[in-house]
C-alpha cells in the first residue's frame, strides 16, 4: 500500500506480502500526470478548488490498472542473476489530494480493494480531522503506520471500524503533542487493553452519554444532464442515511419508512440485520457510537415517473473569436479573444418534495458553478455580481461560489477570454457543473415512519431531516 502526495512523492509505504518495488508508483504517476482531472489538471488539489466544496470533480484516471514490471530473480549458483516479468493490478483512489494505491500481484475483487482504500481514508479523517492531507500524514507519521498494522493482516482487511481502532490506538490530541515536544519522547498512542470485551466489533463497551440523542439525515443526490435550453436529458438519484449516534449502553434500534418501495439496490453498514430488512422492509440495528453511514440506496425509476425539474435555471453563453463553438465574432482583430456570460435563476416550480410546510420561496444553499476551459484559453478575466469567482490558471477552471439563492436574485458571471494563437479551438464547449443543496426537501419523497429504541431504559431525543442536493 502506497500513499502519494499531490506532487507524486511517496509519503507512506507498507508491504504486507513480500516487497513491491516503488517503480509501480512511477508507472501510476506517469499516467496520473497525463490525466485531465488528476493532480496536473482539474482536481481537488488545485488552488481554486481547495475549499470544501459539495461538488466533486471526477477523476478521469481509471481506478484499476494492470502494469508489468521487471522483478529481479536470483538464479542460484549455476544460473546468473536475471529478471522476470510480473503483472501487478494497481488500485487507486484520490482523497484530499492524496493518491491511495494498493498493489495486488493476483486477481481480487476490485470493489473490495477500492472500498478498503476509501475506508482507510475515512479512518484518517476520523483521527486527524478533515482534510487528511499531506501535512496530516507527516504530522502523524507513527499513528498512520499503527493504524495500518491494525487494519490489515497479511494483506487482508481486518479491523476497519473506528470504535474498535480507537479502543486500541488513541487518536492524537494537543496534550500528547505538547508532551512529546517538551519531553522529546514520541507518544506511541497505543492503549493498554481495558479488560472490557464486547461481541459487537463496531461498538465499544461501556459507552455513556448525557444526554442521549440520535440524529438521522436522509441525503439524496441527483446526477443530471441538462441541455442549453433547460431540458433534462438524463438523471439518476442515489441516497444515503447518515447517522450521528450518542446513545449509552447497547441500544437496539428499529427504523421504519413510510414508503420503502422507492428504495432499490441498497447496501448497509455491518450493524444492520440484513435478513430482517429482506423480510419486513425495516432496518434493525445496534448503532456504532458516533458518526456513520447507515445505508446507501438508489431510487427506483418508477418512483420518479414525474421526471425531474431542476430548481435552478442556468443560461451559459461562451463565444470564441473567429467562429467558435457558440458564435462568430465579426471583428477580425478579435480573432484570439472570447467572452463568457453565465446567468442563473431559481425556478419557482420544481419536482422536489417539501418535507415540511414552509411559507415563502424555498432558499437554495451552497450553490456553486464550476466552468472548465480548454487549454487553448491563455487567461480569463471574470467578474460576478453575486458571490465570488476564482480562476485557476494551471487547471484552466473557474469556480463561482454563489452561496444562498432565492427567486429574487439574478446572479450573473461575465468575462473576457484570451486565446492561445498556437492551439486549435474545440468544436464544442466543456459542460458546466452546478452544485446546490436544499434542506428539508426530498427527490423521492422517502420519509421516516418511526424510530424505536429498545434494550435501554432511557428515552433519547430523536431528530430526522431530509436534504436534497446535486
Amino acid at each position: 500500500l502506497f500513499i502519494l502526495s499531490p506532487t507524486g512523492e511517496v509519503l507512506i509505504e507498507r508491504h504486507f506480502r513480500g516487497v513491491t518495488p516503488r517503480s509501480v508508483c512511477d508507472h501510476f504517476w506517469e499516467r496520473a500526470s497525463a490525466s485531465l482531472n488528476h493532480h496536473c489538471g482539474i482536481s481537488d488539489t488545485s488552488s481554486a478548488l481547495a475549499s470544501n466544496s459539495p461538488l466533486p470533480l471526477y477523476d478521469t484516471l481509471p481506478p484499476i490498472m494492470e502494469i508489468t514490471i521487471d522483478h529481479p530473480v536470483d538464479g542460484g549458483i549455476d544460473r546468473p542473476h536475471g529478471s522476470q516479468h510480473q503483472h501487478i493490478y494497481l488500485f487507486s483512489v484520490l482523497r484530499d489530494g492524496l493518491s491511495y494505491l494498493a498493489a495486488c500481484p493476483g486477481e481480487i475483487s476490485p470493489l473490495l480493494v477500492i472500498e478498503f482504500l476509501h475506508r482507510v481514508a475515512d479512518i484518517f479523517v476520523d483521527y486527524f480531522g478533515s482534510p487528511a492531507d499531506e501535512s496530516a500524514m507527516k504530522e502523524n507519521f507513527s499513528t498512520v503506520y499503527q493504524l495500518l498494522e491494525e487494519m490489515v493482516d497479511h494483506g487482508w482487511p481486518l479491523t476497519t471500524e473506528p470504535n474498535a481502532l480507537q479502543a486500541v490506538i488513541r487518536p492524537p490530541d494537543v496534550m500528547g503533542k505538547l508532551l512529546s515536544v517538551v519531553t522529546g519522547v514520541s507518544d506511541t498512542n497505543v492503549r493498554s487493553p481495558s479488560g472490557t470485551l464486547t461481541n459487537i466489533p463496531w461498538r465499544r463497551a461501556g459507552v455513556k452519554h448525557l444526554p442521549n440523542e440520535i440524529y438521522l439525515d436522509i441525503i439524496e443526490e441527483i446526477d443530471a444532464v441538462v441541455d442549453l435550453v433547460g431540458n433534462v436529458i438524463s438523471f439518476d438519484v442515489a441516497g444515503s442515511i447518515a447517522v450521528q449516534s450518542k446513545l449509552s449502553g447497547i441500544p437496539d434500534l428499529l427504523l421504519t419508512f413510510k414508503d420503502p418501495s422507492v428504495i432499490d439496490d441498497c447496501s448497509f453498514h455491518p450493524c444492520v440485520r440484513y435478513a430482517r430488512y429482506e423480510n419486513d422492509q425495516v432496518v434493525s440495528f445496534v448503532p456504532p457510537d458516533g458518526n456513520f453511514t447507515l445505508m446507501r440506496y438508489r431510487v427506483k425509476s418508477s418512483a420518479l415517473h414525474m421526471g425531474f425539474t431542476p430548481p435552478i435555471i442556468c443560461t451559459p453563453m461562451i463565444r470564441y473569436g473567429g467562429g467558435g463553438a457558440n458564435g462568430v465574432n465579426r471583428n477580425a482583430d478579435d480573432e484570439f479573444k472570447g467572452s463568457i456570460d453565465v446567468k442563473l435563476m431559481a425556478r419557482s416550480i420544481s419536482t422536489l418534495y417539501n418535507m415540511e410546510s414552509r411559507k415563502g420561496s424555498v432558499a437554495i444553499e451552497d450553490v456553486t458553478v464550476v466552468i472548465p476551459f480548454g487549454k487553448f484559453v491563455k487567461t480569463a478575466t471574470l467578474s460576478v455580481n453575486v458571490g465570488s469567482v476564482l480562476y485557476d490558471e494551471a487547471g484552466k477552471v473557474a469556480k463561482w461560489t454563489i452561496g444562498n439563492l432565492d427567486e429574487k436574485m439574478r446572479p450573473q458571471l461575465t468575462g473576457t477570454l484570451k486565446l492561445d494563437e498556437t492551439l486549435k479551438k474545440p468544436e464544442m464547449n466543456s459542460p458546466l457543473s452546478i452544485a446546490w443543496k436544499i434542506p428539508l426537501a426530498s427527490l423521492s419523497g422517502l420519509s421516516v415512519g418511526g424510530l424505536s429504541v429498545t434494550g435501554e431504559r432511557y428515552k433519547p431525543y430523536k431528530g430526522v431531516r431530509n436534504i436534497a442536493r446535486s
